[in-house]
């Protein structure tokens, strides 16, 4: 399990501790990205193996750091979610069975007929059916939940990819996986998930996105692909 986490005191033991009661979890490698606040000691007294990164570099180096230090460990398979407490490790179990089928990528979808949003706000809603006709659009391939951070891989399939490039320490790491494993012939799936959001917080003040911005971070990789302009 690898679990970016910046400024997340608040929910961080909790989602460590839930990780680890899976018999499935065998360690969680939580990735402090340069936080200001106690994430880092409230992750390793909940039983994780911390990796503190000195400043805030963003959520595509913290998880590039958690999968190049579990696949050094001998790890050959790698879950990851969000640290703020919106995923259900729960659901766990269904990614995996995927990959015990045969998948080498399955990511988790909360649009699929038998996923499950809670207190969504109605902008996040928008924008991540339209990213994700994009993204089918684009790789065409039919696509429910580009932007779900709650995944399940081998870790084979990092082989050959070059993650450690600069421009893809924020949210563009993600996508350029995906699209990637798609591209290279990996077989890949999705599997139902839900996703909960803070019900007293609306629009963006829940999370840590800049929504303009951001959502442009997650877009540039399809673009650029798309154009053979990235590698």
């Amino acid at each position: 399990m690898v679990l970016p986490a910046y400024n997340e005191e608040r929910y961080i033991g909790k989602v460590v501790r839930s990780n680890l009661a899976r018999p499935e979890v065998n360690a969680v490698y939580v990735v402090d990205d340069g936080s200001r606040d106690r994430t880092a000691v409230r992750a390793r007294r909940a039983g994780a193996r911390v990796i503190v990164q000195p400043r805030n570099r963003g959520v595509g180096a913290a998880l590039r750091t958690g999968y190049f230090a579990a696949r050094r460990a001998g790890f050959d398979t790698l879950v990851t979610m969000g640290a703020d407490d919106q995923d259900n490790p729960g659901e766990i179990p269904r990614l995996l069975a995927r990959l015990a089928q045969g998948y080498d990528f399955v990511q988790g979808s909360r649009w699929l007929k038998a996923g499950r949003v809670v207190n969504i706000p109605l902008f996040r809603r928008v924008t991540t059916i339209g990213y994700s006709l994009i993204f089918t659009v684009l790789t065409g391939r039919r696509i429910t939940d580009g932007t779900n951070g709650f995944r399940a891989f081998r870790t084979r399939v990092l082989a050959g990819l070059n993650l450690d490039q600069r421009w893809l320490d924020t949210y563009e790491l993600e996508p350029y996986l995906y699209w990637h494993v798609i591209k290279l012939g990996y077989r890949v799936g999705e599997e139902p998930v839900t996703k909960r959001y803070p019900r007293a917080r609306k629009g963006y003040h829940y999370t840590k996105m800049r929504a303009f911005r951001d959502w442009w971070r997650i877009l540039r990789p399809l673009v650029l692909l798309a154009l053979r302009l990235r590698r």
